[in-house]
């Protein structure tokens, strides 16, 4: 009784094993998509530095104390407002003296005009040697060199005296003005900064990849279509923008070129300094898609989970062309019907085997894009 017992105990022990090591070896269903190629249009985005069409530092061009600032920080300026005036006494004196000095010259010049008509006559009275006639020129020349002398001074007095008011370049936006009132200035003193902000420039670099791979589609980079700008909050700017250059050059450091948009700004809403996102339209045509939840990055390169007739799993590498949304777009190393792990490739391992089950690429496209 007791060995019977014994061996249906080993027999049931012996099945419970099995039923383990067979549920332990049944393949993990994990979600699995099937790559094709689609034609689309996509739009690459790009860190934007946003610069207004103007920004000009304004400095005093002559010594002296600021006596007295008309505008605020902030405060919009049309062009040729008066903005500061710098103390003008010593000016207005130094120019009065000038042209004392100029009426002077003047007199000492039609005095010498006289004295040569007087010498002329006497030399053709003999009454005087030819000598005395050179003298008298000589004295009349020297009489008008000292009236261009004096112009000269006077001219550059007045200019140094229109110096002690600073005026607006341009229409556009105070900054900063970190000088007050009383402060001795030293020639060449940053005043403020005035911005036209009308439109905005925005500086973004390409590739020369991109840059090669658009030239190739109807979205050149000429101006001929729109771009869209993203600003730091993410929400879109409301005006489209047109591409006004590309740079003649790449940079050898990075390998990129730099490309200028113009947007206008209405509303004032884009500054001078700001950052944004520029959005660049791309057409994929007959080009594999790749969602992103299928790549797994190492070291650099880029690997999915292909899975094989049997249902095995294996890693492969393959190069991007370009992410947008969620997805990539294959360069080379896949194919149209490759048939790929969707989700959970964190835990598969090369050589696994699944039972797949199938999400088609169209129903992920709904979703994302």
């Amino acid at each position: 009784m007791n060995k019977f017992f014994i061996c249906v105990s080993v027999l049931i022990g012996l099945t419970a094993c099995g039923e383990e090591q067979q549920k332990v070896s049944e393949p993990e269903t994990l979600p699995v998509t099937r790559l094709k190629a689609i034609d689309t249009s996509v739009s690459r985005p790009y860190v934007a530095d946003i610069q207004a069409v103007q920004n000009v530092e304004i400095r005093n061009r002559i010594p002296g104390f600021l006596e007295k600032i008309y505008v605020d920080e902030g405060q919009q300026v049309k062009k040729g407002q008066l903005l500061f005036h710098i103390e003008d006494k010593q000016y207005k004196e130094d120019a009065a003296k000038a042209k004392a000095a100029l009426s002077i010259a003047i007199a000492d010049s039609k005095s010498a005009e006289l004295e040569l008509e007087r010498v002329k006559l006497l030399v053709d009275k003999n009454v005087v040697t030819a000598s005395e006639l050179d003298v008298a020129k000589a004295k009349l020349s020297a009489a008008k060199a000292r009236i261009q002398e004096l112009q000269s001074t006077l001219s550059n007095v007045e200019t140094k005296l229109s110096y002690t008011n600073v005026y607006a370049p341009f229409d556009g936006v105070i900054n900063r003005i970190p000088l007050k009132v009383g402060s001795l200035l030293n020639e060449g003193d940053l005043l403020t900064t005035a911005t036209d902000i009308s439109s905005v420039y925005t500086y973004f670099n390409i590739s020369e990849d991109e840059y090669l791979n658009f030239l190739k589609t109807e979205h050149k980079l000429n101006g001929e279509n729109d771009v869209r700008l993203i600003l730091a909050n993410g929400s879109p700017y409301k005006y489209n923008g047109k591409i006004e250059t590309i740079e003649s050059e790449f940079d050898e450091n990075t390998g990129s070129i730099a490309v200028r948009a113009i947007f206008p700004n209405p509303d004032k809403i884009l500054r001078h300094g700001s950052t944004g996102t520029i959005e660049l339209p791309m057409d994929i045509d007959n080009s594999v898609i790749l969602p992103e939840k299928s790549v797994l990055e190492i070291q650099d390169k880029d690997y999915v989970f292909v899975l094989t007739d049997s249902n095995r799993l294996v890693m492969k590498s393959f190069q991007p062309r370009l992410r947008f949304s969620h997805f990539y777009v294959v360069k080379s190393g896949l194919q149209p019907g490759d048939r790929i792990l969707y989700e959970g490739i964190q835990e598969a391992r090369d050589g696994m085997i699944i039972k797949p089950n199938f999400i088609t690429m169209d129903s992920l496209l709904a979703q994302k894009l």
